[in-house]
């Protein structure tokens, strides 16, 4: 399958870098076509133009190489942090440049953009891996979970995908070695059952 996967976390040394190397070394034993992008690592410039807003142009070369690649996803991985109950600005940037009317999603002839959308990427999966420093009882009682509603219904239903999955790995802060080594032996079980050998 030809996967992408999308990184945004600036440290290196983060626990984000290490689930990013198990999702890649995984896919790579499974024989997937990956497409995997950090996009603090590629300066991926997150500023979405006034122009571009209005049409969708741009002739930025790297925001039209992850259209491209997004179009032709079967399997999509996204990896980053919980910031303030979003995702990092890097990431968001990203979604408002990429994840464009005509690539990702788009109304009917004639809707002004008030409608329903049809969604367009055809990737058959959508992954998402995060962190924070949230107990589970704390982020579901005060904040309501806000990541969870963001990629499954504003982000990857809207743009027609409908298998979803998200696991958010926790408390990073007072993590212990041991616990890291199984949440990552977790994320390689999770890559296996979704995109296992043989679909490469």
């Amino acid at each position: 399958m030809k996967i992408s996967i999308i990184l945004a976390h600036p440290y290196s040394g983060s626990f984000n870098h290490a689930i990013h190397q198990t999702v890649l070394k995984t896919l790579k034993e499974n024989g997937h076509q990956i497409k995997t992008h950090n996009l603090y690592e590629e300066g991926f410039n997150p500023l979405l133009e006034g122009s571009e807003l209005a049409d969708g142009e741009t002739s930025d070369p790297l925001v039209l190489k992850h259209r491209k690649e997004i179009k032709k996803a079967q399997g999509i991985i996204v990896i980053h942090p919980n910031w303030w109950g979003q995702p990092p600005a890097i990431l968001k940037g990203w979604i408002d440049r990429v994840l464009r009317s005509g690539v990702a999603y788009q109304f009917e002839e004639g809707d002004d953009g008030s409608g329903v959308p049809e969604g367009l990427l055809v990737a058959e999966i959508a992954m998402v891996f995060n962190t924070s420093n949230t107990p589970a009882e704390r982020e579901i009682n005060v904040f309501g979970d806000p990541l969870e509603r963001i990629w499954k219904d504003c982000v990857f239903d809207f743009c027609g995908i409908k298998n979803y999955y998200r696991k958010m790995f926790r408390v990073i802060a007072s993590s212990t070695p041991k616990e890291r080594k199984e949440w990552l032996e977790e994320v390689k079980e999770t890559v296996n059952n979704y995109f296992p050998k043989g679909r490469g």
